[in-house]
């Protein structure tokens, strides 16, 4: 008679979960993966071009959460700590395979969103235009618009200047607003017509 392995966790105790982790329980760090995956990838494609690349992004992320339970604060919540390192990871994954240039300044004049318009698409479709954004633009629209940090904070993280950041922040929001009426010039039938601009990267 064989006797299945008595766990040393509870699947819905995300302490215990954790707990096993740091003691290199491979179950428990399947279960951690599998509770986080959907949370995990849809961060992971905000910051990459393709699917491809977001799942590097999200399998690299994890072996450093694995890694690193150790350096976790149980008195925080658990997903803002792996929101962190799958941010970092994803910016760390551009910088060493692609060109993430911070330091290119542009100007850029702020373009309000038509909140309605928005509404009116996917969030899919919006993924997929921010993924067509230039790695800088769509790297500090996706942290400051989504994940809520602040200009300052992201000029830290991207160790760049505020006014560099601010730039491309104003220019991420132009090409998307521009995206959005050329991939859904439907939603606009009261606009006059609006020239197309090519931009360098």
């Amino acid at each position: 008679m064989f006797f299945k392995k008595r766990l040393s966790f509870t699947e819905n105790d995300l302490d215990s979960v954790i707990e096993a982790c740091r003691n290199h329980d491979a179950q428990a760090q399947r279960v951690l993966y599998k509770k986080f995956y959907s949370y995990s990838k849809s961060i992971c494609l905000r910051y990459s071009a393709t699917t491809e690349e977001a799942e590097e992004v999200l399998n690299e992320s994890f072996l450093k959460v694995f890694q690193r339970l150790h350096q976790y604060d149980a008195s925080h919540p658990f997903k803002a700590w792996l929101r962190s390192i799958l941010i970092n990871t994803a910016i760390s994954y551009y910088r060493k395979y692609h060109k993430l240039d911070m330091n290119s300044l542009e100007t850029g004049q702020d373009v309000p969103f038509d909140d309605d318009v928005v509404d009116r698409i996917s969030a899919d479709e919006i993924l997929a235009l921010v993924q067509q954004l230039p790695p800088a633009y769509r790297t500090v629209f996706s942290m400051h618009v989504v994940d809520g940090y602040s200009l300052r904070e992201i000029a830290e993280v991207l160790q760049s200047n505020e006014a560099t950041i601010r730039s491309h922040f104003l220019r991420s929001r132009q090409r998307l607003q521009q995206a959005i009426r050329s991939a859904y010039p439907h939603l606009f039938p009261s606009d006059p017509a609006i020239p197309v601009r090519y931009y360098e990267n």
